[in-house]
């Protein structure tokens, strides 16, 4: 079983669960995407299920976006940025993945444009 996949492989697959499929069998490992020969994504699986790091980029690689998954779920802190660098964006979700717990955004200078938490008004 390879360490790492390209998204675009025709050995890829989805089963019917959408479990990540590699030559027939749940892939365990990093499936990377790829733009003009650049990668531009990089998501970790196990089982055939997105769990562990994800990471993405612009063409020109700079950092797009960041976070966790666990069990297919997004956990923790995830992170986005606009094309010039800038934060674009911060979401925080439960360790079990099922609640979003806050989000904030900025503009592309760096403003304020949302600041939400849960339970608050």
């Amino acid at each position: 079983m390879p360490g790492r996949v390209d998204i675009d492989d025709p050995e890829v697959d989805m089963d019917q669960g959408l479990r990540l499929l590699h030559r027939g069998e749940l892939f365990t490992g990093e499936v990377e995407e790829r733009l003009g020969g650049a990668v531009v994504g990089l998501d970790a699986y196990v089982a055939g299920v997105q769990h562990g790091p994800s990471r993405e980029w612009y063409e020109d690689g700079t950092l797009r976006s960041e976070g966790t998954a666990r069990e297919g779920r997004p956990v923790g802190a995830s992170r986005e940025w606009h094309p010039n660098g800038v934060l674009a964006a911060e979401t925080e979700f439960s360790e079990d993945g099922m609640t979003m717990l806050a989000e904030r955004r900025w503009d592309e200078e760096g403003r304020p444009a949302k600041n939400w938490r849960a339970g608050a008004e």
